[in-house]
């Protein structure tokens, strides 16, 4: 098994505070979230509930909501918040490396 490794996804400018980014890195969906204290966080993009994405959700303080059904995740711990989103989501390392996020899978 390979040892999981920093894939560069792009710089912070490219997500503004309170907001999410879609990418997609080898076959994995992966949202990345930056939170108006401007800390930078990496999610599995689907949601648990309705398989929806996050990508497309809405940001508030540290909490992205699902655009289909409006269940929340914790973004700092992945944990599910509000109804109906019961499952957590998986949570990637995720850091900034001289102005470019980086998310390890």
């Amino acid at each position: 098994m390979t040892e999981p490794r920093w894939h560069q996804v792009g710089a912070t400018d490219d997500v503004a505070r309170d907001d999410v980014l879609g990418i997609t890195v080898g076959e994995t969906a992966v949202a990345i979230i930056r939170t108006a204290d401007d800390r930078v966080f990496a999610v599995d993009a689907a949601c648990t509930h309705g398989r929806a994405s996050l990508a497309e959700g809405f940001v508030d303080g540290t909490e992205i909501e699902c655009p289909k059904h409006n269940g929340r995740f914790d973004v700092t711990t992945g944990e599910a918040v509000a109804s109906p989103a019961r499952v957590a989501l998986r949570m990637y390392p995720c850091r900034v490396n001289n102005g470019c996020i980086e998310v390890q899978l």
